[in-house]
């Protein structure tokens, strides 16, 4: 692979400044939220961040009777830790100036579905465990320590693997309408 046509550093000085002056202004909020779908399928959805014109297709597992011909909301949380995991270590190694010749990322979900089908009260719901592998090749510059801080920063800078980590207070609320038929 070729060294980074994006000079990151450069990117993001003006940036770090801003935020060293104002540091209100790095503070942000993500929304993301469903999009328009068929109502009589109970099976797909679809959703959109508001950060761009992205509309991703998600659907019930096979396990719980879902087609699986879409993404379950799982696979895109995985599909979020591999995602930042990757973005971040490339972003790292263009501004190390490090050249990455290889790069594998898988990360794995256990859960058990009982809890989710609402067969076994002492089944949780969620994942019991998540695991991220990544496998990285650089072009050896003969300084390894250098390869070492890397990986070292692309595991500290991961937003999602920090979340998945460190726990985030989740509040969720729900409002019902009815109408009359």
């Amino acid at each position: 692979m070729p060294a980074s046509r994006v000079n990151v550093r450069e990117l993001q000085a003006p940036l770090k400044e801003r935020y060293r002056a104002d540091p209100g202004a790095a503070n942000i909020v993500l929304r993301v939220r469903n999009a328009q779908s068929d109502l009589d399928d109970p099976l797909h959805c679809s959703v959109s961040p508001d950060s761009s014109e992205a509309i991703w297709q998600s659907g019930a597992h096979s396990g719980v009777g879902g087609a699986g011909d879409v993404a379950c909301s799982a696979d895109i949380l995985l599909g979020a830790l591999v995602a930042c995991q990757e973005v971040t270590l490339r972003m790292v190694a263009a501004a190390m100036s490090i050249e990455i010749e290889l790069l594998e990322i898988e990360a794995t979900g256990t859960l058990d579905l009982r809890g989710t089908l609402g067969v076994s009260r002492d089944v949780p719901v969620g994942m019991q465990a998540i695991e991220c592998r990544t496998h990285v090749t650089v072009k050896d510059d003969g300084r390894p320590d250098r390869a070492q801080r890397l990986l070292e920063n692309a595991e500290r800078y991961c937003v999602i693997l920090d979340t998945l980590r460190s726990g985030v207070q989740v509040t969720s609320t729900f409002e019902i309408d009815t109408v009359s038929s």
